[in-house]
């Protein structure tokens, strides 16, 4: 009878609960909010997009090696040397070898239609004979840039290696002291699929972590739902745990079937280390982004602002975090101050090491350390302002 009133027992509750009650509440939690996301085809298909067909379409179209070449020939020479050079245009680099004309150059090159045009001169077997200069020219579309700059290096390379090889065959020159052979490690045939496919998983986990939880928030909020938990026996610790847990736990298993089936199954892609220590990084990295995600999810008050507010967060996180580019080839001030604000580099730094070199935690364990340490400080305060601005402490 003269115990406190029943708001008082809701105020103070918090704080009377044991471990087990905080444990079976944040179990609840985690519940209803995988309901939520399995209650939403549009997020969901998006999660099975991102993981499958975004990670095959990137890495098998947006492609920056030479491959599948029609290059025309111009061969006024007609001699060993030059039939030589000609049928060392194999696939995969080169498709088809188009004999031409002089006079077809321009229009060939002027429609489209050939990209690269080779033009071996009259006499040039009989100049590398005799020891006289001569040069090989090579016409070159560079509307296409990227195609233009790698195939070009490709094709003065076999050219190059023909003459030396008809030359050292003629016994014109002497052999060289020193032979250089150039082993690629871990990508071997320099496939940019390799490399493509596990950062598109990567930037895959980045871009739905933020949204999915940001989104959890922001659709709670706008429907009201969110007045339903406050009025419960629930700190807000365990709401945005769960939060976390359940948005976290659904792009992880997105990102191990990725890996397993669309980059190993589909993509034919080695995994050279443990894909359980590459997601225990992944987990570890999912909490500090969604940490961010709520972070922004209460900074918006609508899913609009969220838009706006994620899309040049997300930019900076993936041209910065040396997924696109080496971080080496940043201002070390940048470098110093992307590493030390984002955990993004230090996660792409951890997946690249347990992916591609089968590094294990001896090697990975300062990446480790730096997410943990990262996510502990982007959990706290988002903590803090999903406190103050959802609760009103």
């Amino acid at each position: 009878m003269g115990g406190p009133a029943p708001s008082d027992r809701t105020a103070f509750a918090p704080f009377r609960i044991g471990l087990g009650t905080h444990a079976s509440n944040l179990f609840r939690l985690v519940v209803k909010e995988l309901r939520s996301i399995r209650a939403d085809p549009v997020m969901l298909c998006l999660v099975v997009y991102a993981f499958t067909f975004a990670v095959h379409s990137v890495a098998s179209g947006a492609s920056t090696e030479v491959r599948n070449l029609t290059i025309g020939v111009v061969d006024e020479d007609r001699s060993d040397l030059s039939r030589q050079i000609v049928s060392a245009f194999n696939p995969p680099l080169v498709k088809t070898v188009v004999p031409i004309t002089p006079a077809e150059i321009d229009p060939a090159m002027d429609t489209g239609r050939l990209v690269f045009v080779v033009e071996l001169p009259p006499r040039l077997q009989k100049d590398v004979l005799s020891g006289r200069p001569t040069e090989v020219q090579l016409g070159v579309d560079a509307t296409a840039m990227t195609q233009a700059g790698n195939g070009s290096i490709y094709i003065q390379t076999i050219i190059a290696q023909e003459v030396a090889r008809f030359a050292a065959r003629s016994d014109l020159t002497d052999t060289a002291p020193v032979q250089v052979v150039t082993r690629a490690k871990f990508n071997p045939n320099l496939q940019t699929s390799w490399f493509t496919s596990v950062m598109q998983v990567i930037n895959n986990i980045t871009l739905l972590t933020v949204i999915l939880t940001g989104a959890a928030l922001i659709r709670e909020r706008e429907q009201g739902t969110v007045e339903h938990l406050l009025v419960m026996p629930l700190v807000p610790v365990e709401i945005m745990l769960a939060k976390v847990i359940a948005n976290g736990l659904v792009i992880l298993v997105g990102a191990g079937l990725s890996l397993v089936v669309v980059v190993e199954g589909w993509l034919g892609v080695p995994i050279a280390g443990s894909i359980a220590l590459f997601l225990l990084g992944a987990g570890l990295y999912a909490l500090a982004v969604a940490a961010l995600g709520i972070l922004l999810g209460t900074i918006a008050s609508s899913m609009g602002q969220f838009g706006l507010l994620v899309i040049p967060i997300l930019l900076l996180m993936q041209l910065l975090s040396g997924s696109s580019t080496p971080m080496e080839s940043m201002p070390y001030w940048l470098q110093i101050l992307v590493q030390t604000v984002s955990p993004t580099p230090h996660f792409v730094a951890l997946a690249q090491a347990v992916l591609y070199r089968g590094a294990g935690p001896s090697v990975v364990w300062p990446q480790l350390v730096a997410l943990v340490a990262l996510g502990s400080v982007y959990f706290v305060f988002a903590l803090a302002r999903f406190r103050r601005v959802i609760f009103g402490a």
